[in-house]
């Protein structure tokens, strides 16, 4: 996202980005044949959209302006302890095991040692702790979206579901562009070919790809499980950036991935998945 934002304004992108994948997506449904959403269901898809694209991934697009993406990993690492307490408090799941609780609090530990490997340092002036504070709701913001996506009347067709929440999300994150001046901020000219690189990565991995893959397996595996992607993202950047950049691995690395990993078995150990439901050709869930 660091390079996507470089010459192009974070809302205004980010709305762009996900509108992009969200359109890919709806026509290729609609080509299938799948039933046209109902009123209800684009009600909802907002809502869905606003909190994880808007307040979620908006927001951090927006502080990486300000904020290192280290730090900003580690804030993003609560993510988990997030979606675990919604679960049990707003659901009326059972209290979370202990088990959880430990690969949780190895999880951040892991994610704080390996930003600390990578010279991440928390500054203290007032526009950083402004980021600091956006990252912080964001990650709130993320969890009550994915929290509520698994319980909001949504249409039957994940693959529809999907693309509603994206487009919603989407022109909700260019409304607010727009209300806050980005628009003016535009310069197509100036943007760098690392932008544009970085923004048709960010549509096809990021969302349509990525995103879908992440809704997708909050209907059919429990919320602490999917929730580690916060934990495993940060090892995935640090091994293409050794393999590809030529980005220097420590063994210090090596053992934050591994506490890492192993945060992530105890969760999972600790949450047997649901099984997964049947999808159809058409993107339908069979009952």
């Amino acid at each position: 996202m660091k390079f996507a934002i470089e010459t192009l304004p974070p809302f205004m992108m980010a709305g762009t980005r996900f509108i992009i994948a969200g359109a890919i997506i709806y026509i290729w449904q609609m080509v299938q044949g799948v039933k046209p959403p109902l009123a209800i269901h684009w009600k909802n898809a907002g809502i869905v959209g606003g909190l994880l694209l808007l307040g979620g991934n908006g927001g951090v697009v927006w502080a990486e302006q300000i904020v290192s993406s280290g730090i900003a990993a580690i804030i993003l690492a609560i993510v988990p302890l997030w979606m675990v307490l919604l679960a049990w408090l707003w659901q009326g799941g059972k209290p979370p095991k202990g088990m959880v609780i430990a690969g949780l609090l190895l999880g951040f530990i892991g994610i704080a040692l390996l930003v600390k490997n990578s010279g991440g340092e928390v500054s203290t002036t007032s526009s950083q702790w402004i980021g600091y504070i956006v990252v912080l709701f964001s990650s709130l913001s993320w969890a009550v979206g994915s929290i509520y996506s698994r319980v909001a009347k949504l249409p039957s067709a994940p693959f529809m579901s999907i693309a509603m929440q994206m487009l919603t999300g989407g022109m909700l994150c260019l409304l607010f562009g727009l209300l806050t001046g980005e628009a003016g901020r535009i310069d197509f000219a100036q943007v760098s070919a690392r932008s544009a690189l970085a923004v048709g990565y960010l549509i096809f991995f990021g969302s349509i790809v990525g995103f879908s893959a992440y809704i997708w397996l909050l209907k059919v595996a429990d919320s602490a499980i999917v929730s580690t992607y916060a934990y495993v993202n940060p090892i995935v950047a640090v091994i293409l950036g050794w393999a590809l950049a030529g980005e220097q691995m420590t063994t210090q690395d090596a053992v934050a991935a591994a506490i890492i990993v192993v945060a992530v078995i105890l969760i999972t150990k600790a949450n047997s998945p649901k099984t997964a439901p049947a999808v159809s050709p058409k993107g339908e869930l069979s009952t």
